[in-house]
């Protein structure tokens, strides 16, 4: 139907424009009622009156449009327009009287378009009302003819002050929602990039891993060099998979398949691995930022620790999960030369993942461990099930 809006009502607002005061032209119209004293003959001298008039017409319009122009609209040219406006008015109302008191609330509208301050747009539009009511009333006008024209004044002028306001206010909502959207789509750039970093490096190292094993049996063990090249075909297919399920958004990270992958990894790296496990299990998404923490721990410990031995424990109670993978190399920190930006021993996959627990509650610890060796630990709050 006709008078059912066609849009949504934040398209309505993205079409708005700024005020230009082509608006308040229209406004001159008010003039008419001067100008009717003028040709039915109730003014004394006719052509002062009109020349006032005109100037009056000419002034206004000068006005409102250095009121909204961009260049001079900050300036004092419009406060200077609208003081020799307002003088102009005040000649003609006193001089004439008549319909003429009524170029105040033209006067009024001027002072909500100059006014860029509520302080400024009361030191100016009180005046102008209360002259509007003081010269109506030396004509001898009735109270209640004075009185609404003082209210009339004064109200025309706050009104284009309010609207004013919230045309900027919408222009700043806009502004800040584009600004929003901009911060949403860095914020999940850089999460994919996080993702595509811990994926890749992990699966890479794998691959790598699986390589060198595959090089050193070829010469005495072709059965078991196969078995690690058909591991490696496996990872590289596996991996085309989670980078698809990555691109499109739905990838969820499985603890135990990460996991498995680790004993596999730090196997065929000549690690000799331990997994604990203890408690319920857990909710799918605990289990996806878990798995990302078991991918890059495992992933420093085969590229940097030097281990031969590795532990991954988790324990879930209490309502925390606890994840802590411990080895007895020489650490990241002192296989790298470790970053000044960073804590010690904390890598970009590490600080990403720093992140992405805080995020959920959650925290992560990474350093040397008791004994020697380097220990990542993770912690993540747990939604225990209703019994």
């Amino acid at each position: 139907m006709w008078w059912r809006r066609s849009e949504r009502f934040e398209d309505e607002i993205d079409q708005l424009k700024k005020p230009d005061g082509k608006a308040l032209i229209p406004w001159l119209l008010m003039a008419v009622g001067p100008a009717s004293d003028l040709f039915n003959g109730r003014v004394g001298n006719p052509w002062p009156a009109g020349a006032g008039l005109a100037v009056f017409c000419v002034l206004y319009v000068l006005t409102v449009r250095s009121a909204f122009s961009p260049r001079l609209g900050s300036g004092p040219v419009p406060l200077r327009l609208l003081a020799c406006l307002g003088a102009t008015t005040l000649a003609l109302s006193i001089g004439y009287g008549g319909n003429f008191p009524l170029l105040f609330v033209l006067v009024s509208l001027c002072v909500g378009s100059v006014a860029s301050s509520r302080r400024i747009l009361g030191l100016l539009l009180i005046p102008t009302s209360a002259a509007a009511g003081i010269v109506s009333g030396v004509h001898h006008e009735s109270f209640w003819s004075t009185t609404s024209l003082s209210y009339g004044t004064f109200l025309s002028g706050l009104v284009v002050s309010v609207i004013i306001t919230l045309f900027q206010a919408v222009d700043q909502l806009r502004s800040t929602r584009q600004e929003l959207a901009r911060a949403a789509v860095a914020q999940e750039r850089l999460r994919f990039s996080r993702d595509l970093h811990d994926l890749l490096g992990h699966t890479l190292s794998v691959v790598v891993v699986k390589s060198e094993a595959a090089r050193r049996l070829a010469p005495r063990n072709l059965d078991a060099a196969l078995a690690q090249v058909a591991d490696i075909e496996a990872v590289g297919r596996q991996a085309l998979t989670e980078i698809r399920e990555a691109v499109t958004g739905y990838r969820e990270g499985s603890l135990s398949t990460e996991l498995d992958r680790a004993r596999s990894a730090l196997t065929a790296s000549d690690i000799e691995v331990v997994v604990q496990e203890s408690g319920p299990p857990l909710p799918p998404q605990t289990e996806a930022l878990l798995g990302w923490v078991v991918r890059e721990g495992v992933t420093n410990v085969v590229r940097h620790s030097r281990a031969s031995q590795a532990t991954i424990e988790l324990r879930t109670g209490g309502g925390h999960a606890h994840l802590t993978i411990t080895d007895n190399g020489i650490g990241p920190a002192a296989a790298a030369a470790p970053d000044p930006h960073l804590p010690t021993g904390m890598g970009t996959g590490l600080r990403g993942l720093t992140e992405r627990l805080a995020a959920a509650g959650g925290s992560l610890a990474s350093g040397p461990a008791h004994g020697g060796g380097f220990r990542v630990a993770a912690v993540l709050p747990v939604e225990e099930a209703p019994l």
